[in-house]
């Protein structure tokens, strides 16, 4: 099929990209000159693996290519995607001013009969507002909501290999459209799920709600271990193996982050209050997030009762998850921020965040090149992202470089005992503290 994709940042990149490795011819089309010039030569503007390549085989092709010019984008397209951006708004909602600036202008652009698909992250009722936009288009319209469910740092993977694709829409032959597009994906006998519009928009909320109130839930059941004397480890192990609950998001740590779970939450917030109804669980689960962003800092607190004004800290870690550049309410930059107003000194190191949080912080911070360099003349390390680099270090080397001896660690990446035996204090995420052993 001919597609366009307007937003080139995870979801459509990364979208149109798949589309294009199964065959189609995709044009993807920003109003950001920079971020297409950098495309045409190459250059990814995101860090997702295997996107690059990804790209540019694609491209090399001939099945993928990158515009500003939206009418000339969409002008062959059978089917166009609207992936850009719903920020938060200063209310908590999600703003929509750029989807419904796209279909406006797709709504005075079309040429011919049209599949527009809104991919963004958008409220209930959204579709119905846009439709209302399309009703004096020059050719018919159709338009469809088809929510993303891509992980940031495996989002490739769950674009191919997806557990399912959920599409809202008023046509049968609309669904019968997007079902044929989608056919490659599914081949694995993966469900293609057909429903209306606005349940489709409700869906990618109440997915991303729940994933989220697993984490909450257990950073709260974590803490409350860490306080009774019990292993979160151990809990979550005794209530993963009940099939009704499973392993999944039910990892203790510092505290979500990222471009959607914290957003996403606060939109269902706004979702629910405009509709009259409340949301006191999703009220909770953001504010138990909020804290739990803040343990960490705690835990320093306490360790340091005199204050940790010239203190070196090296931070392991400073994306949000791991596989991933993004900053966005990520729990180390609320770590680094609550340091650096105590007067203590931060050298960070992360594989791939490091110019985001540099153009973020600037020289108030130092970067360290590799794990190692960051513990150079480091007090205590504090780990915050679980990237593979940092779960098997050399302990007796650690030991030897934080002139502390303590690591705080926010993602429980290793054995207490280990730990301490090779002569560090080891504060963790729901388990009691293990005391070096001299």
């Amino acid at each position: 099929m001919r597609l366009a994709i307007v937003g080139t940042g995870y979801v459509g990149l990364v979208t149109g990209t798949c589309f294009a490795d199964c065959g189609n011819t995709v044009v993807c089309i920003d109003k950001d000159s920079s971020k297409i010039d950098g495309l045409l030569q190459g250059k990814i503007p995101i860090y997702e693996p295997g996107l690059q390549e990804l790209v540019e085989r694609n491209a090399r092709e001939g099945r993928l290519s990158f515009t500003t010019d939206l009418p000339k984008g969409i002008s062959a397209a059978e089917v166009v995607f609207v992936c850009v951006g719903t920020p938060q708004s200063a209310d908590g909602s999600a703003d929509l001013s750029i989807v419904f600036e796209v279909i406006r202008s797709i709504g005075e652009h079309v040429n011919g009969p049209k599949i527009v698909v809104i991919k963004s992250t958008v409220p209930v009722g959204t579709n119905d507002r846009a439709l209302e936009m399309l009703k004096h288009a020059k050719h018919p319209v159709s338009l469809a909501s088809n929510p993303e469910f891509l992980k940031e740092g495996a989002a490739i993977d769950d674009c191919l290999r997806p557990d399912r694709i959920v599409v809202g829409v008023r046509e049968q032959a609309t669904a019968d459209t997007l079902k044929t597009l989608y056919a490659p994906f599914l081949r694995t006998e993966k469900p293609f799920l057909s429903m209306s519009p606005s349940s489709a928009e409700m869906t990618k909320y109440a997915a991303n709600a729940m994933l989220a109130t697993k984490i909450s839930f257990i950073n709260e059941m974590a803490n409350l271990c860490e306080r009774a004397g019990a292993d979160i480890n151990d809990v979550r192990r005794g209530m993963g193996h009940d099939a009704r609950i499973g392993f999944q998001f039910l990892f203790p740590g510092a505290g979500y982050g990222g471009s959607c779970f914290p957003k996403d939450i606060r939109a269902v917030i706004s979702m629910a209050n405009n509709l009259g109804s409340g949301s006191s669980l999703m009220l909770a689960v953001d504010q138990v997030n909020e804290d739990q962003k803040h343990v960490l800092g705690q835990k320093i607190k306490n360790q340091y009762p005199n204050g940790i004004t010239g203190k070196t800290f090296a931070i392991w870690g400073l994306a949000f998850k791991p596989r991933t550049d993004d900053i966005r309410e990520a729990p180390a930059l609320v770590l680094v921020n609550m340091l650096l107003a105590a007067g203590a000194n931060c050298q960070v190191h992360d594989p791939e965040a490091m110019p985001n949080v540099k153009r973020l912080l600037g020289d108030q911070i130092s970067y360290a090149a590799g794990p190692l360099q960051a513990l150079e003349c480091a007090d205590a390390l504090v780990i915050v992202t679980e990237w593979s680099e940092f779960r098997s270090p050399d302990f007796a080397l650690l030991a030897q470089k934080l002139k502390d001896k303590v690591i705080f660690d926010g993602r429980n990446l290793y054995e207490p005992k280990s730990v301490a035996s090779a002569g560090l204090t080891y504060h963790s995420i729901g388990r009691v503290t293990a005391q070096a052993e001299r």
